[in-house]
């Protein structure tokens, strides 16, 4: 009992002291978390650009333009997060306690009415005016801004805007972080540069030119049928891609729509391995004379304001690396992102895919932009900004004429019909599913459809596939189940009946 209640005394006694030690370091811990953060995580990427440093005085270090940069970049990303929501938290490092007076006022009135700003900035262009003679103090402007806010009450939007401005930003250093003493914003009327087109692949008017042929799209949705989902993983194999591609270009097909997954590449930071699979997968379809819609962040659904630079230095990376590949016909955005707009709203959803949109122009102008949409319904959206529009039909094969002409009448852009296809599902799990024979009739009637409008087509898909990924359908086997047989090609490697029908 004596050496059970010494123990116990101890235990308590050194509990009180970390329970004490943890609350007088509060403070500090507090103060320097989300600095230490934002420098060890990458929360906020914006473009950046250094237009001139030159100081007519004492020359600037580059280790000082480094910190400048980051601190300045940090500032931006806590005053963004303060505004969304209406707390001062971690924005005292990056501002002076006078510029903090200026954001604490907005935000005091901001929350009496209950509002809430989501925002994000996607470039900055810095010129340094002046560094002082001791290193306290600089002085940059920022130019060619481009922002973005979403403004909220309570739940609801009330008002977009999007808006380029220049800055001039007055830096002090203080207790080793630079802080912004001054940010006064001005006006800036210019317009937008854009590149210009090698002009490989176009579209004039309802037409699509590849090398200023006019090109018809025949085409598949294609994953190796062993690493469904999964392309570019730890069981790529090129040997067997390039099979695949053999019985494809001699099906009579001439595209391939492939899917890069946004978290396996590397999100922010895209890994070069990766990079270097997809550039030789591209490579092989060129070399089969097969061109290439590649479709960017699958798996990726967090459109929120803040985390946009990060999914533009992803798509940045990989589309200028490849902005010159004569096998790719087309950027596709995204898989199907109308699914997303209850869970994350439509405006956001909307809002990210057009940003997206003018991100990848900038980088390529060579190819063309697309949006897989999962049905007709939403395929009129952003139909302005991309160069051709594409939806998915799984719907009811006999109101597809009707449905096609529709869209026809609304859009007068190329229309491409993405993904269609029926699944051979019969069985336990589907009792009432289709068989082998009505998935080849399904497809022997839709190439009927498509020879007599004349409709750019990519099927969905090769191959029959052992396992589906639960992130793809869920967990529930019937759903699974389906998702495993819409191929032309059975689990086993064999033809089955609808691959007659796997071209017109």
């Amino acid at each position: 009992m004596i050496i059970s209640s010494f123990i116990t005394f101890i235990i308590v006694v050194l509990f009180g002291i970390s329970q004490t030690l943890t609350y007088l370091n509060t403070d500090a811990d507090r103060s320097s978390m989300l600095h230490l953060a934002l420098n060890k995580e990458k929360l906020y990427v914006p473009k950046v650009t250094w237009k001139d440093t030159m100081n007519p005085g004492r020359s600037i270090e580059k280790q000082v333009m480094i910190d400048i940069e980051e601190d300045y970049l940090n500032a931006w990303y806590v005053s963004n997060i303060a505004y969304q929501d209406n707390k001062l938290e971690g924005v005292d490092n990056y501002y002076t306690t006078s510029a903090l007076q200026n954001i604490h006022t907005i935000i005091q009135d901001n929350s009496s009415r209950d509002i809430s700003i989501h925002s994000t900035t996607i470039n900055h262009n810095l010129t340094l005016d002046f560094y002082s003679a001791d290193g306290q103090l600089a002085i940059i402007t920022d130019s060619d801004v481009k922002e973005y806010q979403y403004v909220y009450q309570e739940d609801n939007l009330l008002f977009e805007i999007e808006e380029k401005s220049d800055y001039q930003a007055l830096m002090l250093l203080e207790d080793g972080y630079w802080r912004i003493r001054h940010l006064i914003k001005k006006e800036n009327n210019r317009q937008d540069i854009h590149k210009k087109s090698n002009g490989y692949t176009k579209v004039i008017r309802y037409r699509i030119y590849v090398d200023n042929k006019e090109y018809q799209i025949k085409g598949i949705n294609y994953y190796p049928q062993k690493t469904p989902w999964d392309m570019f993983g730890n069981d790529y194999d090129i040997n067997l891609i390039k099979e695949d591609f053999d019985m494809i270009k001699a099906a009579g097909l001439n595209t391939i729509r492939i899917f890069v997954p946004y978290h396996a590449f590397g999100k922010e930071q895209v890994a070069i391995e990766q990079l270097k699979k997809l550039r030789q997968v591209l490579d092989e379809a060129k070399a089969h004379n097969l061109m290439a819609i590649v479709t960017l962040f699958d798996f990726y659904g967090d459109y929120s304001v803040l985390n946009w630079t990060l999914t533009h230095r992803h798509a940045e990376q990989i589309v200028s690396s490849l902005k010159d590949h004569k096998g790719i016909l087309a950027w596709d955005i995204k898989n199907e992102p109308n699914l997303d707009f209850d869970s994350r709203g439509k405006e956001n959803v909307v809002g990210w895919l057009k940003e997206m949109i003018l991100q990848i122009k900038q980088y390529d102008p060579n190819h063309l932009i697309t949006i897989g949409w999962s049905d007709v319904e939403s395929s009129a959206i952003l139909k302005e900004e991309v160069d051709i529009v594409s939806f998915h039909y799984y719907q009811d094969i006999d109101d597809f004429d009707d449905d096609f002409l529709e869209l026809d009448i609304k859009i007068d852009k190329p229309l491409i019909l993405q993904e269609f296809g029926l699944s051979s599902n019969w069985s336990f799990w589907n009792v009432f599913g289709a068989t082998e024979k009505n998935q080849a009739e399904y497809h022997q009637q839709f190439q009927k459809k498509i020879s007599e409008k004349k409709i750019h087509y990519l099927s969905w898909t090769l191959y029959d596939f052992k396992n589906v990924p639960s992130s793809v359908v869920g967990k529930l086997p019937w759903r699974k189940h389906k998702q495993k047989h819409f191929g032309f090609i059975d689990k086993h490697g064999k033809k089955k009946k609808s691959f007659k029908h796997i071209s017109n």
